[in-house]
């Protein structure tokens, strides 16, 4: 989980910018720029120029469980990563292991889609916002979610 020499959560804490720009190489044309607004939980995707092309407003819980997966890309982001995300503002590698455990727990009790059930709501929407953006998240089996592009049919 690691990514430019710091982990998630000590660039979230350090971070108080509330406008990101978001690279991430091969999902976007070169000339497009994904930014997010932080405090007014906007999401734009922005052409040369700049263009506005797309833009979509997310509920918080929407954000928690986005924000993760932006920063791994071009990773997936562990489902305990998500799960302590959403229940807190911060991910702290401490609610991270505890929520490790949980899930190891729930595999082996078979509560493994109960525990999951808030990241589900919350990418059920989250995942019609983003094609608007040619984005989709996929899951990764028991593992966590990632960020790709939505497939030309």
């Amino acid at each position: 989980m690691r990514r430019n020499g710091t982990c998630f959560t000590e660039r979230h804490e350090k971070e108080e910018t509330p406008i990101v720009e978001l690279p991430l190489p091969g999902l976007l044309a070169p000339d497009q720029r994904l930014v997010i607004h932080k405090e007014a939980r906007i999401l734009s995707l922005l052409g040369e120029g700049p263009c506005l092309l797309a833009q979509q407003l997310f509920s918080d819980n929407e954000l928690r469980v986005l924000m993760p997966i932006l920063e791994t890309f071009p990773h997936y982001c562990p489902y305990e990563v998500l799960l302590a995300t959403i229940t807190s503002r911060t991910a702290t590698p401490t609610a991270i292991a505890r929520w490790r455990l949980r899930l190891q727990e729930a595999q082996h009790s078979g509560t493994w889609h109960d525990e999951l059930r808030p990241i589900r709501r919350a990418l059920w929407s989250l995942r019609q916002k983003l094609l608007s953006f040619q984005l989709e998240i996929s899951t990764v089996r028991e593992r966590g979610c990632s960020l790709t592009q939505v497939s030309p049919n």
